[in-house]
């Protein structure tokens, strides 16, 4: 009832058809000479002054951003610690029920 249809390939001649190349002509141009250098123009946006006030708003941002960072740097650091601490204590917790356990045996 469901059978698939396998398609038929037409039998291989061995006669192969090279693809049609046409020739291309070289033509050489003269190049054009060179346009006159033309003197810079203004610059289309104002450049930045870095003034004092702004030095020290860099300088203040700068700060900030390091500061928070650190911070929560160290806070990360301080929660593994914390971790790690608790995991000791309870290791300890764990390893002196053992031990009385077998004491009492």
């Amino acid at each position: 009832m469901l059978r698939p249809k396998v398609p038929t390939m037409p039998i291989p001649t061995g006669i192969v058809t090279p693809p049609a190349v046409e020739p291309t002509a070289i033509v050489q141009h003269t190049p054009a000479p060179a346009p006159a250098p033309v003197a810079p123009a203004a610059p289309a946006r104002p450049t930045v002054q870095l003034t004092p006030g702004t030095a020290l708003a860099l300088v203040g941002g700068g700060t900030a951003v390091v500061l928070v960072v650190g911070a929560v740097l160290v806070s990360m650091l301080l929660a593994v610690a914390v971790t790690a601490a608790s995991v000791a204590v309870c290791a300890l917790v764990v390893r002196s029920l053992i031990a009385s356990e077998h004491k009492r045996r």
